[in-house]
């Protein structure tokens, strides 16, 4: 007892206490006494081998709570636009899984008006969102990237050289725009209505994959954020806007959340495939 006591830096007394608390609760006695040694009795040597496998197994959950602590494992929660997902969100999971295999990051996605609400109450960790977001002392904005808004035509119906496109010309056109509700379609509505010029969409996704495939298959014009035309779209052209448009994304946290490891590995992944600095 006294060199258990030793090696845990315990008083010898204290150790005593320990094996007479332990003898208590499991109700039978474990050593027996004599000649000042304390050795095992029967009881005691069969506990012996459960008694190290819930040492070992403590030392396990120990071990998994740190990592969550520290970040390197457990579950980060990012919401994000639909326009955002399909062609950002692959290579940076895929960089953080690389990074830190024991991270598992979910994806919800919806408009800023649907994220928001869910960031305050704690069910996301993270948000990539499209401008302008409420004000909110909950909440910490900050601003990365003006996102280029382009036109997607028919190869039909696509101007010379690729030229710019007036809000006058697609307003010829049949249109299909994104649905409704959130701000990267009210974008789209601001620069048609500045020309003058009321959309009337044939069709309305939700879906930019599909508003691309339909648009190649000569169906109608689509405008669409650059961020969602990074690769070519069979049968169709992209073209410049003029005048200029853009959305504004941004990345929102709440104040008081702390950016552990796996937190900050995410935001910098994302920070690295939008080419600017998330903080």
């Amino acid at each position: 007892v006294s060199l258990a006591a030793r090696a845990l830096n315990l008083t010898q007394p204290a150790v005593s206490q320990q094996l007479r608390e332990l003898e208590r609760v499991v109700g039978v006695r474990l050593l027996d006494r004599a000649a000042g040694r304390v050795i095992p009795n029967a009881a005691g040597a069969a506990l012996l081998d459960p008694a190290r496998r819930a040492m070992a197994a403590a030392e396990d959950a120990a071990a998994v709570a740190a990592g969550h602590g520290r970040g390197w494992a457990g579950r980060r929660r990012l919401g994000t636009g639909a326009t955002a997902c399909i062609p950002l969100l692959p290579p940076v999971l895929a960089a953080v899984k690389r990074a830190m295999p024991g991270l598992a990051v979910t994806v919800a996605i919806g408009n800023t008006g649907e994220l928001l609400p869910r960031l305050e109450a704690g069910d996301l960790d993270a948000a990539l969102v499209t401008l302008p977001v409420p004000a909110s002392r909950a909440l910490s904005v900050t601003r990365i990237l003006a996102d280029p808004l382009l036109a997607l035509l028919p190869k039909a119906d696509a101007p010379p050289a690729g030229g710019p496109v007036t809000a006058k010309v697609l307003g010829r056109l049949p249109l299909i725009l994104y649905e409704a509700g959130g701000n990267t379609r009210a974008a789209t509505d601001a620069w048609f209505r500045r020309a003058g010029v009321t959309p009337q969409p044939v069709m309305e996704l939700g879906s930019v994959e599909a508003i691309k495939r339909l648009v190649g298959s000569g169906l109608g014009a689509a405008v669409l954020p650059a961020l969602a035309l990074r690769a070519p779209v069979p049968g169709a052209v992209i073209c410049t806007l003029r005048p200029t448009a853009s959305r504004d994304l941004a990345i929102v946290l709440r104040r008081e959340k702390v950016r552990d490891r796996g937190l900050r590995l995410l935001l910098a992944e994302l920070s690295r495939c939008l080419g600017d600095e998330v903080p």
